[in-house]
């Protein structure tokens, strides 16, 4: 019955400022009873390269759904999940130009590397939605490597490699929305210490029980740490996306409407390593049921 209701992607700001009080003062005197994160809910956790609180994150918001009915709304939403992250990245594209572009059109009076972005984006989340058809998705460097290799094919200086590990040194530095920078995490020798800081955070992921808190904290955890010189955050979005999937969670869609409320999160996430913020954004970011 649910299933012929119709559908939005996330809440309003407002909306999330409400749920994310409910959640609060849900959580603020002892963690609920079955809440996967009882026992420690209200002490910080570390995963990977983040710290992040559990009691301020309302996971249910992002609701239970099979793989192939998660599949089929995610390939009928395809034109505008790339429109998201494309805009998101600055791309003039708009949606109707997007939907045609990847019907084999080209769109007059837009550059080149904007379609490419938005062509790549799109091969990308095919070649994601392919590996959980075919059984061989995984939260892995090969499926990140192999993602990014695709994503960032025109933009990256080594796309498919993380920094360090080709002939290219440096990099991971992110300037901030607010203003300034941060230094991006050392790559060390031919990129051992990012390999080393990737292998951490699959482990720390492994160690929480609910899917949807591993994808969301991989993407937290994997966009702090800039693995790659560019197309850190459309890799580390199309790796969560498969992650929920996988779990049998409904995916998340980052809208380019709430693009301030993201750019504050990462801002927090790169000034703090705390990516609590982040993470209570994206639960907001899902498909819900139209209220």
């Amino acid at each position: 019955m649910s299933d012929q209701r119709p559908k939005k992607w996330g809440l309003s700001a407002s909306d999330f400022a409400r749920r994310a009080a409910e959640n609060r003062a849900r959580h603020g005197v002892t963690a609920a009873a079955g809440d996967p994160f009882a026992r420690d809910a209200l002490l910080p956790l570390r995963t990977g390269r983040i710290t992040w609180r559990p009691a301020e994150v309302d996971f249910e918001l992002i609701q239970r759904s099979p793989v192939q009915r998660s599949l089929f709304r995610l390939e009928k939403s395809l034109p505008e999940l790339v429109w998201n992250a494309a805009a998101l990245e600055g791309n003039t594209f708009t949606l109707p130009q997007v939907q045609t572009l990847l019907d084999g059109v080209t769109v007059g009076g837009k550059r080149l590397e904007e379609a490419e972005q938005i062509l790549a984006l799109s091969e990308a989340m095919g070649v994601m939605i392919k590996s959980l058809r075919d059984g061989t998705f995984a939260l892995s460097k090969e499926m990140s490597d192999q993602i990014h290799g695709i994503v960032a094919q025109h933009e990256a200086i080594e796309s498919g490699h993380f920094r360090g590990e080709g002939s290219v040194t440096g990099g991971g530095n992110v300037l901030l929305a607010s203003g300034g920078a941060v230094d991006g995490d050392p790559a060390g020798e031919r990129g051992a210490q990012l390999q080393t800081d990737f292998s951490n955070l699959i482990a720390a992921i492994n160690a929480l029980q609910d899917g949807r808190a591993r994808a969301l904290t991989y993407f937290a955890s994997a966009t702090r740490s800039q693995f790659y010189f560019d197309g850190n955050k459309r890799t580390a979005r199309i790796m969560m996306t498969g992650a929920l999937i996988q779990a049998c969670f409904e995916p998340v869609n980052i809208p380019y409407a709430r693009q301030e409320e993201f750019n504050v999160a990462l801002d927090v996430l790169f000034r703090t390593d705390d990516g609590t913020k982040l993470i209570e954004f994206l639960t907001t970011c899902t498909m819900n049921d139209e209220q």
